[in-house]
């Protein structure tokens, strides 16, 4: 019996990848341990981001580091960071930005949801280019010259989303921002792997870079990593801990917070509710030491193998066919993609056959409108794999029926 049963809560297998909806990821035994030991201590919880600031600084190579309760929570601290600095009476309007600088520069082409949590500091997102190669009617997306001419006074930072297909560079923006003094600011979510990912977007000067603590990385789901420079993640830290404490009983580690900078102690902040427990900020670090431990090949070689399974044991079917993504490189996560030939397929409807049955399958769903369905290895253990391939052969036999 798990605790799920106790509550009337049906457990289902994730083969659709570490979505929030579906609760993340599975973390490993270690990581589980490490959360229930810290729980049963108390803690100064600056000291703790001190320390989590150390370790995050020397995985990715940033000046220090910082936690908070998701990738989008640290794209809103970092974006109200860039917004205050270091002013305490600025912190406390947010996210009234009248007379502040209250823009941020966004590429058109990579807006999505999730730029909410920039818009939600108080700024305005400023669109520039036209992406006329996701339209079809051209090659050209945002270039250089468009982002210089957006930049005002009135511009907080820039932002950018890290993806294979992003334009321009990453390189481009951060060396005309750097002329112009203005920060950028990465989302980095979903860039892992490849490990190297996790130095690369500071390498190229990028001042903060949000990656999710959930994901590949295998940490508690409500965990992000925001890392970068240290008057900017100090900046942060001071909109997101408990500050309801006399200034002179307040001692912050210099490491994390200098206080000497300070003229007073901030009221609690706009990042507040992104709050973060010991046991998640502990449970992300002990993750994030195993994941870099692991590395890239052994990764993806146990990953590959899972895929491998279910595709040896659906392949005497003939009406579909399934092809092996992402298997050529480390840096990718292999995926299977499988096409529905049979004439009753209809891949949304066999979706939620999958999802229906006592033991539910969750499978990707980007293609359904193609007759597609997708397998992701992330989110699977050895034991689910055989429930998997069976689960799929009845829903499409069931299907056909």
């Amino acid at each position: 019996m798990s605790i799920y049963d106790n509550l009337g809560i049906t457990i289902a297998i994730n083969a659709n990848g570490p979505a929030t909806r579906l609760s993340g990821g599975i973390m490993r035994s270690e990581v589980s341990a490490a959360m229930a030991d810290a729980s049963r201590h108390c803690v100064d919880i600056a000291e703790l981001q001190a320390a989590a600031s150390r370790i995050i600084a020397n995985v990715t190579g940033a000046e220090a580091g910082y936690v908070a309760s998701g990738a989008s929570a640290c794209l809103l601290l970092a974006t109200a960071a860039c917004i205050t600095g270091l002013d305490p009476s600025r912190m406390a309007r947010l996210p009234d930005t009248k007379g502040l600088k209250n823009e941020v520069i966004m590429i058109r082409s990579q807006r999505n949801f999730y730029d909410h949590a920039v818009r939600s500091a108080g700024v305005t997102i400023i669109e520039v280019g036209l992406p006329d190669r996701y339209s079809g009617a051209g090659v050209r997306d945002a270039e250089d010259w468009e982002i210089e001419a957006a930049i005002t006074e009135r511009t907080a930072a820039i932002f950018y989303v890290a993806d294979t297909h992003s334009r321009p560079p990453l390189t481009d923006i951060t060396r005309l921002a750097k002329v112009r003094g203005i920060p950028v600011i990465v989302d980095a979510a979903a860039q892992l792997p490849p490990q190297s990912n996790l130095r690369r977007f500071i390498d190229e000067d990028a001042d903060l870079v949000a990656f999710s603590g959930g994901k590949v990385i295998g940490g508690p789901q409500a965990s992000g990593i925001l890392c970068g420079r240290k008057d900017l993640i100090m900046t942060a830290a001071l909109q997101h801990l408990d500050f309801d404490i006399f200034w002179d009983m307040w001692q912050p580690p210099v490491t994390l917070i200098d206080k000497s900078r300070m003229i007073g102690v901030p009221q609690h902040g706009i990042g507040r509710p992104c709050k973060v427990g010991k046991e998640e900020i502990v449970g992300l670090l002990t993750a994030l030491q195993l994941f870099v431990e692991e590395g890239d090949d052994a990764r993806h070689a146990r990953w590959k193998s899972h895929m491998n399974v279910v595709a040896d044991g659906l392949s005497d079917i003939n009406e579909i066919e399934i092809t092996r993504l992402g298997y050529e490189s480390s840096s990718n996560v292999p995926t299977l993609d499988i096409k529905l030939h049979y004439s009753s397929a209809n891949a949304a409807m066999l979706i939620n056959i999958l999802q229906s049955l006592t033991i539910p399958i969750h499978v990707d769903p980007m293609y359904r409108d193609k007759n597609r369905i997708g397998i992701n290895p992330i989110c699977l253990n050895p034991e689910h794999l055989p429930v998997v391939i069976q689960s799929i052969r009845d829903a499409i036999t069931t299907q056909r029926a």
